[in-house]
């Protein structure tokens, strides 16, 4: 069954992991370990320390913020496109927030003194992952503008075409309340909104089931949080040759300014 699973997925299905130069990965790869992530899988709690570092490549993972009084709201997702554990190289060790499996699916795991050596080299490992570091701010400062100035439909469709942009189909599992509770809004919010999206024809929704019929009509009801938080993934990380190049441009000066 490893096998078959190695087979399946491999690490560069990450896009941090396929932009680091060959030297870099070939030194992680041994250390990098294919993990199943269930759907409702906690992987870190609020306040805790972290031991490894996730690279998912088909599971979404979510990042809540929990309230007092229980509510909560999704600051940020993460997906092929990224890493779960940016406390640890910027320093902090815990994070604020917890991290559940949205989407099951697989990804690389890696101990935390491995990813800790590599990024304290200062090189193409920590250009990367700062890179990164940037993009995910990014995410979590337009998130938070979008759920204050924008619609309930304007938020369901960034939602559901940032989360799409990390699954290889058309189709998310997931209930209207899970949405509800993704956004901070109520669920009878989504189900109008939801049914008003199907009769457009944009979505299929059944059962905890939602398939997207027309994208193109999604990001033209969307609202332009969208589109800042995907050019600036795509700016910084998404073309890997570009990023490769970035990493080996810059790896030289990191040295020459740490006196190495």
């Amino acid at each position: 069954m490893a096998a078959i699973l190695s087979a399946r997925h491999t690490p560069s299905q990450n896009h941090l992991l396929a932009a680091l130069p060959a030297e870099i990965f070939e030194r992680l790869s041994p250390h990098l370990d294919l993990v199943s992530m269930p759907l409702g899988q906690v992987l870190c709690e609020s306040g805790d320390q972290l031991h490894y570092v996730y690279f998912p490549t088909t599971a979404i993972v979510s990042l809540h913020y929990i309230m007092e009084n229980g509510a909560s709201a999704e600051i940020a997702g993460v997906g092929n496109e990224g890493v779960l554990g940016i406390s640890l190289f910027l320093g902090g060790n815990t994070t604020p927030s917890l991290a559940t499996v949205l989407t099951a699916g697989f990804g690389y795991r890696l101990k935390r003194q491995m990813i800790m050596e590599e990024f304290n080299r200062a090189g193409p490992m920590m250009r990367l992952m700062l890179l990164y570091t940037q993009a995910l701010i990014t995410q979590i400062s337009q998130t938070a503008v979008c759920n204050r100035q924008h619609s309930i439909e304007q938020q369901l469709c960034r939602w559901l075409l940032l989360t799409l942009d990390r699954m290889p189909s058309n189709e998310l599992t997931i209930t209207q309340e899970l949405i509800a509770s993704m956004l901070g809004v109520r669920r009878e919010g989504i189900t109008e909104t939801a049914g008003n999206l199907q009769r457009a024809g944009l979505i299929n929704y059944r059962r905890g089931h939602i398939t997207v019929l027309d994208r193109s009509g999604l990001e033209s009801r969307a609202c332009e949080c969208y589109n800042v938080v995907k050019k600036e993934f795509h700016r910084l990380l998404c073309d890997t040759g570009t990023a490769k190049s970035l990493l080996i441009n810059n790896s030289g000066a990191s040295r020459e300014h740490l006196g190495e």
